[in-house]
């Protein structure tokens, strides 16, 4: 009988194979089937199986979580003390190209590092530590600077609604986990490439590099890295690459002509990054160079974000064109001079006045999720912004118009005093 059992459970990972297979290029599978039988070669194991010690030095992912995604891969390997051929590919073709339920599904299980059904903030909290030494420990560029309490705020944006018998305290359903990834997309993304070759970019695996004046300390800055990468989820892989610090209001003064000035000489993306008064860190990231316009401009690539106490990623809804807004020295009162992004005049998804001194958010129709402060209205009282520079892009990049906002704003005034709407006074 035992002898009947295995014999229909090989029948059925087989048929799973020929039909997970078909997800492949006839190339794909002959480079998967020679990576795996040079990792076997290495394991000196009997039949071709990949041991655990190789499998995870090889992909790289380290803790509970690595653990985890062998020992998921290898339950679809026929039995065998290890990862196959085979298993591997039943499980890549689940994981990457499946439906996005099934690569949900398939995640949420690799979550429960535990296997016992049920996720928990136990095992939540046993992820985000072995993401924080796969990238950060592991990565001797990521690691400087690094602050490991930052990945507290991306577990305080995770909800656990789930009862489950037997088990004190509330779970995270599959709903909950789809949720926490829409903001969080660092995190999908990571969970989502562990078994790409590592030599292929991974996606998730991309932490930014933040450059800054060496006359500043790493403790005054808003930004660290693993803040960064949290951001750097809402961007295209390639965005995902140095980012320069272009203003801060502890080394250039709280204003706003020179933080203008700052960001306005080449660097066509931004990220600003504001402390409130109260403590909590938010912020936007701007897709467009900052351009003096009566109205709101922009593209869908601009978002939203918060960084503490809790962290989360708020895209654009697609309701309105409402995305960023930079007017500079307007007198009519339906203009209001500043920086902002999404809803409506006096009433942004966020907001700082030209006094730089105040600002608000309110939920709007433009982004998803709730006002970024804990109140509608707050007092800035640090305030940074970054510039991206994706590598190889200069070339590619259009040219932008020379000149700072202000330095254009004087060559237009002219045009503006015939409107109405220049101030009288330079």
């Amino acid at each position: 009988m035992g002898n009947s059992q295995a014999s229909t459970s090989s029948a059925s990972s087989s048929a799973r194979f020929v039909m997970a297979a078909r997800a492949f290029s006839k190339q794909a599978l002959d480079d998967l089937r020679a990576r795996l039988a040079s990792l076997a070669a290495q394991s000196g194991t009997q039949g071709g199986a990949v041991s655990r010690p190789v499998f995870l030095e090889y992909f790289g992912v380290r803790g509970a979580l690595g653990d985890r995604l062998f020992q998921l891969v290898t339950k679809e390997s026929s039995g065998e003390d290890g990862v196959t051929f085979e298993g591997l590919i039943i499980s890549k073709a689940t994981y990457e190209r499946g439906t996005p339920d099934e690569a949900d599904e398939f995640i949420y299980q690799l979550c429960d590092v535990k296997g016992d059904g049920v996720l928990t903030r136990s095992d939540m909290e046993s992820v985000l530590e072995s993401i924080h030494e796969t990238i950060f420990t592991e990565n001797k560029e990521a690691r400087g600077g690094s602050n490991k309490r930052a990945f507290e705020t991306f577990l305080n944006s995770a909800a656990f609604s789930k009862d489950v018998e037997g088990v004190s305290g509330k779970s995270m359903s599959l709903s909950d986990f789809r949720n926490w990834c829409i903001v969080m997309p660092s995190l999908r993304k990571f969970l989502g490439s562990l078994l790409m070759p590592p030599d292929s970019g991974r996606s998730g695996f991309e932490v930014p590099l933040l450059h800054y004046p060496e006359n500043i300390s790493s403790e005054l800055l808003l930004l660290n890295k693993e803040y960064a990468w949290h951001i750097g989820g809402g961007f295209s892989q390639h965005d995902v690459q140095e980012w320069k610090l272009l203003y801060h209001s502890s080394l250039h003064g709280q204003s706003f002509n020179t933080f203008l000035g700052n960001v306005t000489n080449g660097d066509a993306q931004t990220v600003l990054v504001i402390k409130d008064t109260e403590g909590s860190i938010y912020g936007a990231y701007a897709s467009q160079p900052w351009e003096r316009h009566s109205d709101f401009y922009g593209d869908m690539k601009t978002f939203l974000f918060k960084l503490y106490p809790e962290a989360s990623i708020f895209r654009p809804t697609g309701a309105n064109k409402n995305l960023q807004w930079c007017a500079v020295n307007f007198t009519s009162e339906s203009i209001p001079n500043g920086i902002g992004f999404g809803g409506k005049p006096h009433h942004f998804g966020l907001f700082l006045s030209a006094s730089f001194d105040q600002g608000h958010s309110f939920t709007s129709s433009t982004f998803t999720g709730p006002p970024l402060s804990k109140t509608n209205r707050f007092r800035p009282e640090v305030i940074e912004c970054w510039g991206i520079q994706v590598k190889g892009s200069n070339e590619d990049r259009p040219e932008l118009v020379k000149g700072t906002v202000l330095e254009r704003f004087k060559e237009d005034r002219n045009m503006l005093k015939l409107v109405g709407l220049a101030s009288s006074s330079d």
